[in-house]
């Protein structure tokens, strides 16, 4: 294993204490976990990956972000390339962009609670040229209201689908059984995050 330092930043409308089972669980397998806290919905996206960069500081570190929290870990990495982040694991982040973001965006008033985050939901990253390794892990139990809003195409965690979470650049990509909230709460997904800090690797 490279540094046992892991950050976790959390999904839109979450708070830090949504990764907590997760947080639990990395810490049995011998990692020292913290969050980083950020109001998703409020804050913009530039004050976002000041959050995220401030906690890194220059101590090196893994980084594991659930759905959009994975999108500001990689725009952070490409604003600021320097920064000592080993591994990054995205779980349930829609890499590639979102369906179901796209359309909530358009609907009236309910199209306000992306906030100013909607641009990087719709959007995406572009495909991965960074230095740090970087894992996805998609869910694939089809429970949620994305399916309504975002008319998903194909497997899908109920608010992102698995073809959303595959950017080119990445270095692996695995599959679990779980809603797009529960991935924090997946003790499998647990297992895959532990083994891609440690190994580089997802289990296949």
């Amino acid at each position: 294993m490279t540094t046992s330092r892991v950050l976790l930043i959390h999904g839109l409308w979450m708070r830090p204490p949504s990764m907590g089972l997760l947080a639990r669980r990395l810490a049995r397998d011998g990692f020292e976990v913290d969050y980083v806290g950020y109001a998703s919905s409020k804050d913009r996206v530039t004050r976002a990956l000041r959050s995220l960069a401030d906690a890194v500081g220059e101590t090196p570190c893994h980084v594991v972000g659930h759905s959009l929290g994975g999108l500001v870990t990689l725009a952070a990495l490409e604003a600021e390339p320097g920064l000592p982040v080993e591994r990054v694991v995205c779980l349930g982040s829609p890499l590639c962009g979102s369906a179901a973001a796209n359309r909530t965006a358009r609907l009236p008033v309910v199209g306000r609670w992306l906030g100013h985050s909607r641009h990087l939901l719709r959007d995406g990253c572009r495909p991965w040229r960074g230095r740090q390794q970087v894992g996805s892990i998609a869910g694939s139990l089809g429970f949620g209201l994305g399916r309504v809003v975002g008319r998903l195409q194909g497997p899908n965690d109920g608010t992102v689908a698995v073809s959303e979470t595959r950017l080119e650049g990445l270095t692996d990509h695995v599959a679990v059984h779980a809603t797009h909230s529960g991935l924090v709460l997946s003790p499998t997904a647990a297992r895959q995050v532990t083994a891609f800090l440690r190994e580089g690797r997802f289990i296949h």
